[in-house]
């Protein structure tokens, strides 16, 4: 069987590209994953050494699900036997994943101990705290920036490659007149993180490029791949395009996929101008292979969706179109209110079930998780079941951060963070002890032997024995891993029991740990993976269990994205929430908020209802009265476009109807009168 048997002209030729450096532009719904999952199988049958092949994605969900189409489709074309494993693709993983192993590698020529620990998102901020409290930044006489927005700008700093004097105006203005402290802050967060032998998630990518940046070093990592595909690469920002470039200097070899009407993270630094600009950046010109034709949605959404997506002034020109006839257009629906809103979305969810479409097969979605907020009271009264995308990430849940940060100090000593979260575990062991402990560890050449000599409080000394002799054993490496998580779980579980009532629930996100444990190699690959793509589910914040056997799902636009549902409602697409009030400062902003609007639009394979209400009270000011604002149909949906749409204007409800042909209900004018008699 050939690798090229199901796919259409378009996704052949690009699976049969070589030389050059190519660029596909993968319209939403036409096939992109099969079409790289294609290339890498047919490069490999044409005699590439998977081992030189890197292919870089944006989770390691999509890096697996790629990995495992391209392994199917090498099996079957070399017809091996059912228990022969096809060839697999060791270098097939997301870009900070790929970065931290490079880094594990080169750790003795750059400065870094093979044990650096890699912090998570929540460690970082804390970091970041410490350091500010250090520093006597949470005591000035002005207001100055949290941890969490310090932490945000140190990224958008590092991943946008903008200097501060350029960035703090421009993205964070209310605290331009703090640079200065900014600066110092970020010196010793930087500090702080090397004598700890600590990387945040963006200093994998920062230390890469940086590596790119020495001829020497650039050179022999070009040298080991002989092929670079990269995946959503409209999403890549400044670092990863310059680390790419530096990988493949004439492109020979680099394939990169991508949709620029998809691009909608620049928050995270993400810069549409990579995927724009990329064919300018050879001699000659990448070649540039566009995917249009969408094997998801029906034509009439398609049509709406090229519609609105066609105003944006720059762009790659395509137009999807798919064989999936329909007379049924996007709806465009005006409500009165919020309030309205929910009921008319509640209605044609149940309306859409009756007639065979399980509520699993609908979603809602809306700009900003707050948008929902009357859909899911309305949902809750009428008993419809629904579950939420987004919260906080497994990762952040005490227990599950109290176990994993005894594992990462056992594997770096010197990693203070995590080393005080533990010790203060410890019954008796306050904050002082915990600095006491640390403070000899880090000033001694033998982290281990300051621990073992150490001399604990006599209140403390039974308690501090058992994770003593658990810490040496798991530094030590006397154990095989996953074995060593266990040996963890066996000193953390009094612990568990002694500081949470729900213990038990608890436990069962701490042997789902475990699992996801056996999954990996070693102690460090675990952790490194873990910190970089955590799963998102922890019982730590779940509500009660979802016993009915189906449920709706509400989604942020950004967390539905590569997700698909027969029927989709998109709530308040208004001006001042699409495009966001927050985000018309700037024509580039604007424009980013039209792409969100066509990434949910072609979300839906079937049915499409853009909700346009036409009020919002002002909550903060509603307990004084009506206070409420009038809103317009999105700027995105101008008058030109509408007959892509079925117009619908729901109908007030029987119980709001009067009977205006009996009788007069009331004399207004003697009314008026008798208020002031």
């Amino acid at each position: 069987m050939s690798t090229l048997a199901d796919l259409n002209p378009e996704q052949r030729a690009a699976a049969l590209h070589r030389g050059g450096p190519l660029l596909v532009v993968a319209g939403a719904g036409a096939g992109k994953t099969l079409t790289l999952a294609a290339r890498v199988a047919q490069l490999v049958l044409d005699g590439a050494d998977p081992q030189r092949l890197l292919l870089m994605t944006f989770s390691r969900r999509a890096a697996a699900e790629l990995g495992r189409r391209v392994g199917r489709l090498l099996h079957e074309a070399l017809r091996l036997p059912p228990t022969t494993a096809a060839p697999v693709l060791p270098w097939c993983g997301t870009f900070h994943g790929i970065a931290a192993r490079l880094l594990r590698e080169l750790a003795p020529r750059i400065g870094l101990a093979p044990s650096f620990s890699v912090l998570d998102r929540a460690d970082a901020q804390e970091l970041m705290g410490m350091t500010r409290h250090a520093l006597g930044l949470s005591m000035t006489a002005q207001r100055f920036p949290q941890a969490g927005t310090c932490l945000a700008i140190h990224s958008r700093a590092v991943n946008s490659q903008a200097p501060l004097p350029e960035l703090l105006p421009s993205t964070y203005p209310w605290v331009a007149q703090h640079e200065a402290a900014l600066r110092q802050l970020f010196d010793a967060y930087a500090a702080d993180k090397q004598r700890q032998q600590l990387l945040d998630y963006d200093d994998l990518l920062l230390v890469w490029w940086h590596l790119m940046q020495q001829p020497q070093l650039a050179a022999a990592l070009a040298a080991r791949f002989e092929h670079v595909l990269v995946d959503e690469y409209q999403d890549t920002n400044r670092l990863q395009a310059g680390i790419l470039l530096a990988l493949q200097p004439d492109g020979r070899g680099l394939t990169v996929v991508g949709d620029d009407a998809q691009s909608i993270y620049a928050f995270r630094a993400a810069e549409l101008r990579n995927m724009l600009d990329f064919p300018g950046h050879f001699t000659p010109p990448a070649r540039v292979l566009t995917l249009e034709r969408n094997y998801r949605s029906t034509q009439p959404l398609l049509a709406a969706s090229n519609a609105v997506i066609a105003l944006a002034p720059e762009r790659f020109a395509k137009t999807l179109w798919s064989d999936r006839a329909s007379s049924a257009r996007p709806r465009l629906v005006t409500v009165a209110d919020d309030a309205a809103q929910a009921r008319w979305v509640a209605d044609e969810v149940l309306r859409q079930r009756e007639q065979g479409l399980t509520l699993k097969r609908q979603a809602v979605l809306f700009r900003t998780g707050h948008h929902s907020a009357a859909l899911e009271l309305e949902l809750t009264r009428r008993n419809i079941p629904f579950v939420k995308f987004g919260g906080l990430r497994f990762l952040e849940a005490s227990h599950v951060k109290d176990l994993l940060a005894l594992l990462r100090w056992a594997h770096n000593p010197r990693g203070r963070l995590a080393g005080f979260r533990v010790v203060r575990l410890v019954p008796g062991l306050g904050p002082a002890s915990a600095t006491r402990l640390l403070d000899a560890m880090a000033a001694s050449d033998d982290p281990a032997a300051a621990l073992r000599g150490w001399k604990p409080p006599a209140a403390a000394a039974l308690d501090w024995a058992a994770l003593r002799t658990t810490w040496c054993a798991l530094q030590g490496g006397t154990r095989r891993w996953p074995d060593e998580l266990q040996l963890a779980l066996t000193w953390y579980q009094p612990h568990l029991e002694r500081l949470h009532d729900d213990a038990r629930v608890r436990r069962a996100d701490l042997d789902a740990l475990a699992q996801i444990a056996a999954g990996h190699g070693s102690r460090e690959q675990f952790l490194t993976e873990l910190a970089l793509d955590p799963p998102e589910a922890s019982s730590d914040e779940a509500g009660p269990p979802h016993r009915d056997e189906d449920y709706l799902i509400l989604s942020t636009i950004h967390a539905a994205k590569g997700q698909e549902w027969n029927a989709v409602s998109v709530l308040n697409v208004v001006d001042g929430c699409m495009p966001a009030d927050m985000a018309t400062g700037h024509a580039a902003e604007i424009e980013e908020e039209r792409r969100l609007l066509y990434v949910a639009m072609t979300r839906a394979k079937d049915s499409l209802n853009l909700l346009v209400p036409q009020r919002f009270f002002v909550t903060q000011q509603r307990q004084w009265g009506d206070r409420h604002l009038y809103a317009t149909r999105s700027r995105f949906i101008p008058p030109d476009l509408l007959p892509h749409f079925a117009c619908v204007a729901p109908e007030a409800g029987p119980d709001a109807r009067l009977d205006l042909d009996g009788p007069p209900l009331l004399d207004v004018a003697a009314a008026l009168r008798g208020t002031w008699r």
